[in-house]
This record gives C-alpha cells, sequence and structure tokens, in this order.
C-alpha cells in the first residue's frame, strides 16, 4: 500500500469529518480525502502534485495568503521561549498584553477589553454569557433573549448553532435553544416586495425587528446579533440604510449590538472591519479567521465600554470574574496574530482588499450578470457570490435536486479553481486572500465563467433530452 493510500485510510477510519456525508465517505463512494500538503500565497497543492487557487482562503480566513514564513517564525520564537501559560489570576504574556492593547485600539465601536478564546463559535458563546452577565448585573434578569438573522452564521457550538438562522446547523441536534429568536434575512433580491427600494426594504426589515421587540417584550431582549455582511448564509452585503435603521431600533429598546466580524474583520471588505463601512456603532465585537489569518487558533470577545464598566463597578460584590478557557489568551496564538495583524498593516491589506476589490466586483458583473441562469452578482471588497437561478423574470429557483450551485463548483475544482457552493440555494462563493493580485482575479473570474457554461450546457443538454 502507498503511504497515501495509507494515510488516506488512516483518516477514513479515524477522523469524523466536519459537513461530510458519513457513509459516503466512510464507503468510499465519495473518493479519498483530499490531503493538503502546502500553499504559497493564493494557492495550494494536494499530496498527488495537484495545484489549485484557493479563492475562498480556506474557510474566509487565509487573509494573508499561505507560506508566510514571518507568522512561522514568530510562532517558533514564541514556541521556543514559552510554549504555554494560562491567563487566569491576572497572568499574562509581552504578545497578548499587545496583541489587546493592539485589537482595543483598532476595533469598532467603544472598545476596553478583549477576552480571548479559540475559535468564532466559542467566541459568540462568549458573548452570549456576556450579555447575561451584564444584565444580570446591573438589575435586569429577564433581559437575556438574544435576536439573531434567518440566513446569519454564528459557529456551530450550542448557543453561537443556535444563534445560526439556517435550519441544517439545527436539524437534528436540539437546536436552537429556548431564548434564541431570528428575524427576517437582509437580502433585497429575495425578500423585497415588489417595486420594493432596498432603503424602503431596509425599513420594513427594522419595523419587522421592532415588532419582534414588542412581542417578546422590550424588558426580555438582551442583545441583537449580525454579520455586517452575511457570510455563509450567502455572501449578502445589506441593503442600503439596514444597519441605520436597526440600530435606530436597537438604541429605543436599550439593546445590545454584537458585530459578528469573525470574516468581515481586518481589511475582507476593503476596510479594516465591516462593522466602520457600514457605520455600525457594536457594543460586542467578535473576531477570528483573519485575526491569525489561520495560521493558529485565535478569537476574541472584543468588551465595548458600556458593558465592560458594568461588570468592573460590580467586581466587589460579587468577586471574580468567572468565564475562562484552559488556552484563552494562548502566547503562541498571540504572537501569530501580531506577525500577521503586521502583515495587514504593513501592507495595506484592506486598501488592497478595497481596490482590487473594485477589479473583483467589476469582473463578475461583467463576466455573470447577462447569463441567462444568473439571477444575482453581489458582493463588497473580496466576498462575491453568483446566485443562479432557473428563470431570471420570474426569480424561480432550480430544482433542489439538480444540485447547480454544487456542479458549478465542481467543475470550477476540476479546472484547479476552489470555490464554495454555498447553501440554502445554487450560489458560488468567493473570498479569496486579500493579496491577490488583479491578474489572479481575472484567472479565477475566467475559471468560474467555463465552468458555469460547462454545466448551462449540460442542463440544457438535458432539457432537450427531456
Amino acid at each position: 500500500m502507498s503511504d497515501l493510500k495509507a494515510i488516506a485510510e488512516l483518516d477514513r477510519s479515524s477522523v469524523l469529518h466536519p459537513f461530510t456525508q458519513l457513509r459516503e465517505f466512510a464507503s468510499g463512494q465519495a473518493g479519498d480525502p483530499t490531503i493538503v500538503t502546502g500553499g504559497k500565497g493564493i494557492r495550494i497543492e494536494d499530496a498527488q502534485g495537484h495545484t489549485y487557487i484557493d479563492a475562498f482562503a480556506g474557510l474566509y480566513c487565509v487573509n494573508i495568503g499561505y507560506g508566510r514564513t514571518e507568522v512561522a517564525e514568530a510562532i517558533a520564537r514564541q514556541a521556543y521561549k514559552l510554549a504555554y501559560y494560562h491567563t487566569y489570576a491576572a497572568h499574562t504574556t509581552d504578545e497578548l498584553a499587545k496583541l489587546a492593547n493592539r485589537l482595543v485600539r483598532m476595533a469598532p465601536g467603544k472598545p476596553s477589553k478583549v477576552f480571548f478564546g479559540l475559535s468564532g463559535s466559542d467566541a459568540n458563546e462568549t458573548q452570549a454569557k456576556l450579555v447575561w452577565y451584564y444584565n444580570n448585573l446591573r438589575g435586569h434578569p429577564k433581559k437575556k433573549k438574544i435576536i439573531s438573522r434567518e440566513r446569519g452564521y454564528h459557529g456551530c457550538s450550542v448557543i453561537s448553532g443556535s444563534m445560526t438562522g439556517m435550519s441544517f446547523y439545527h436539524n437534528h441536534m436540539d437546536l436552537p435553544f429556548p431564548g434564541i429568536l431570528h428575524t427576517g434575512t437582509p437580502h433585497h433580491y429575495w425578500g423585497a416586495e415588489p417595486g420594493e427600494t432596498e432603503e424602503d426594504f431596509s425599513r420594513r426589515r427594522a419595523a419587522e425587528l421592532e415588532q419582534l421587540i414588542v412581542r417578546e417584550g422590550p424588558e426580555t431582549i438582551g442583545a441583537f446579533i449580525g454579520e455586517p455582511v452575511l457570510g455563509t448564509g450567502g455572501i449578502t452585503p445589506p441593503p442600503a440604510g439596514y444597519w441605520r435603521e436597526v440600530q435606530a431600533v436597537l438604541r429605543r429598546y436599550d439593546i445590545l449590538l454584537i458585530a459578528d466580524e469573525v470574516i468581515c474583520g481586518f481589511g475582507r471588505t476593503g476596510a479594516d472591519f465591516g462593522s466602520t463601512l457600514y457605520g455600525m456603532e457594536p457594543d460586542l465585537v467578535t473576531v477570528a479567521k483573519g485575526l491569525t489569518s489561520g495560521y493558529v487558533p485565535l478569537s476574541g470577545a472584543i468588551v465595548g465600554e458600556r458593558v465592560y464598566a458594568v461588570m468592573e463597578e460590580a467586581a466587589d460584590r460579587i468577586g471574580a470574574f468567572s468565564h475562562g478557557y484552559t488556552y484563552s489568551g494562548h502566547p503562541i496564538a498571540a504572537a501569530a496574530a501580531n506577525a500577521v495583524l503586521d502583515i495587514v498593516e504593513n501592507e495595506r491589506l484592506s486598501d488592497r482588499a478595497r481596490v482590487i476589490g473594485a477589479h473583483f466586483q467589476k469582473r463578475l458583473k461583467e463576466r455573470f450578470a447577462q447569463l441567462e441562469i444568473v439571477g444575482e452578482v453581489r458582493g463588497v471588497g473580496l466576498l462575491g457570490a453568483i446566485e443562479f437561478v432557473a428563470d431570471r423574470q420570474s426569480k424561480r429557483r432550480f430544482d433542489a435536486q439538480l444540485k447547480v450551485g454544487a456542479r458549478i463548483s465542481k467543475a470550477a475544482r476540476d479546472r484547479g479553481l476552489i470555490a464554495r457552493a454555498m447553501p440554502h440555494g445554487d450560489i458560488l462563493g468567493f473570498a479569496p486572500p486579500l493579496v491577490i493580485s488583479e491578474a489572479e482575479i481575472d484567472e479565477i473570474v475566467e475559471l468560474a465563467y467555463r465552468a458555469t457554461k460547462q454545466v448551462m450546457d449540460e442542463l440544457a443538454k438535458d432539457a432537450a433530452m427531456a
């Protein structure tokens, strides 16, 4: 048995893979796992020598690209110096203190402190606990419910998975938990009434949110959580005026705003944070992914002045802040994050994402907007999506059994391009590393176009034979 085959069999017999059809994988029907062996810039390589353009930056996270030795060297220096110590009872390291201060200075809203975890999911669990803690401390024990949006994504753990507004994250797992509510998706293409402008649609979504709050009782609503741009729910920028209208409702009822910046943070939208781009003033901010570009696990729950002041004031009365993980503020992760943020700042990757992103959005629209199976081309910065429909005029969806989005994604991969088939629709999503060039953008768009044309031809052939 070859080494590659042996690794594949070891994997198949022992790894429980996320978002994988278990029986197909276990039986070998889906083929062997892809053994990824290396990466450089925007490309990765597998064990069989195939090279792919990773137009999704792993899972939206490898913003600085693959193979940055500066980060590897920072990790090694810290590992040789001090590989681990905890942050309980006011212990810290120099890299952690510098990183926390850096995030407080750069984050949107009025940040005060940072609590560190390992993933966006656990950071959003922390945010939920902070909402409950804050309202208990200030004498509002009923003000605990958290409102998310349908199609919002906030993680896969118990409460973060409940906040996620997609049913397949809930099915068969006893989610969502009570106390998590969902309001309408801010997607004008699918949600607007005939003739409704984006501004009008935003006002209606805000009115629906207010109706939900009033129906549940404002005294029971603690927070609203939202991604500045919907990510896994379809890569959907907010319609005009949306965040202005939503924030007006939240202020009216004394409801905290949690900005989930896990995808949008650190330059992805062409601004340092999506909140900055859309005029959001969050009380709590969740960061992960681009914080270390995925080189090591790290997340942060950034706590605003409004919340932290209540926590500190209550300390003499209630004692220590009783929340933490073994690996909170891990020194190696902190060192990696500082090295990554040095690259983001020195190479001005937020500015680059804005400029290259404008070219990306232009090329996507030029190549795809007029195709008869394309309903919408959308995006911002270096986030983009193409939504496919069976009929453009009526916005009729394809039969789900045709798996059009997944087929186009596979056809792209066969051409050496990784672009993601998004859930809840036939959608091809893009989130390439921020170090990408205009020429590489053109290559991505052309490969995606050829993949789409291939599937269009297949659909036409099938229709003719029916």
